[in-house]
């Protein structure tokens, strides 16, 4: 019986490697993987601390998905079982700055993969990794189940709608077996160091202040619900076996931390003072949302739960990053 085999876009990049890992690790497969290696993907340097290199059910295409993806590939990369879209760009700062890149990335990008999965005929499902920013800022209390409406307060969040919808259009124009995940913050190993784990990380190493979003007062942290990238990958293996065609998924961490509350854990895993100051960021820079929030109970019902603790994962990626500084500065 042939292996089964799955395309990950952004397989590369912060949360595309751990589902590489997971896949390594969980299952027979084989693993194709699509990145154009910007920035965030810091080249192979993931990729090759996982040790994929060492393993020949691995196959690497350096792929741009702004542009339509030649024939050549179509044939180099042969049957595919699964594709699971996560290649995106994903900074909202950057988004606010400069948004053609994440409209090209995010909508462009998503219309030549679904192109491509046109001509899978061993496809099985093609699963469209979206986030809560989708729906806006959630109020105190509010937790957005998956069809709620939308409500993009960036371009970073408008154009993952704008993927989300032409992965929709491509099931029922298509019949293409599209299933779509929102996902709250996700944390993990060899994170790029312009996030907020990483930045909290070295600063206290260094004794630095941190700067941590607020409301207009400056009295209240934001708050998210973190999740460890590799629980992630674990539900949406889940899904797998169990998704329903047009249908959509919130994957969410079992509690809601704030940010300050987050910044302080770090600092007792670390054993140093934490130096901050809350910041109104959202008033000089609108997009900057205070708080979001999904309602995970969906996938409760179908019987998946986080393998891994909140505290866990924390306590496992902060400890790994301090024994693999050299990922805080990359």
């Amino acid at each position: 019986m042939l292996r089964k085999r799955v395309l990950i876009t952004g397989g590369c990049g912060f949360i595309g490697h751990h589902f590489v890992e997971h896949f390594l690790k969980t299952t027979d497969w084989d693993i194709i993987i699509f990145d154009k290696l910007t920035y965030a993907s810091s080249g192979f340097d993931r990729v090759r601390d996982i040790g994929v290199f060492n393993d020949n059910r691995v196959l690497i295409f350096t792929v741009d998905l702004n542009q339509p993806i030649e024939k050549g590939i179509l044939t180099e990369t042969g049957p595919v079982n699964y594709i699971l879209h996560l290649a995106a760009e994903t900074h909202v700062d950057n988004s606010i700055t400069n948004p053609a890149p994440f409209v090209m990335s995010n909508v462009v990008g998503t219309m030549y993969i679904l192109e491509f999965a046109k001509h899978c005929e061993s496809l099985e499902a093609f699963h469209y990794f979206s986030t809560d920013e989708v729906f806006g800022p959630a109020p105190p209390g509010v937790n957005y189940s998956e069809w709620n409406r939308y409500n993009s307060t960036n371009p970073y969040s408008a154009s993952k709608a704008g993927g989300e919808e032409l992965c929709l259009a491509y099931a029922n124009t298509y019949g293409l077996p599209v299933f779509v995940t929102h996902t709250m913050n996700c944390m993990g190993e060899r994170q790029h160091p312009e996030k907020f784990i990483p930045i909290c990380i070295k600063r206290i190493l260094s004794g630095q202040e941190i700067q941590i979003h607020a409301n207009a007062d400056e009295t209240v942290s934001g708050s998210r619900f973190y999740i460890h990238c590799r629980n992630v990958a674990d539900a949406v293996s889940f899904l797998l076996d169990r998704f329903i065609s047009r249908e959509k998924y919130n994957i969410v961490g079992e509690k809601e931390v704030s940010n300050l509350d987050l910044a302080q854990a770090i600092a007792d895993i670390i054993g140093k003072p934490l130096h901050y100051r809350l910041v109104d960021f959202h008033s000089s820079r609108p997009g900057h949302d205070l708080r979001y929030g999904l309602n995970g109970s969906r996938m409760s019902a179908m019987g998946w739960d986080v393998p891994l603790t909140f505290e866990k994962s924390l306590e496992k990626t902060v400890s790994w990053t301090l024994d693999n500084q050299k990922w805080l500065f990359n």
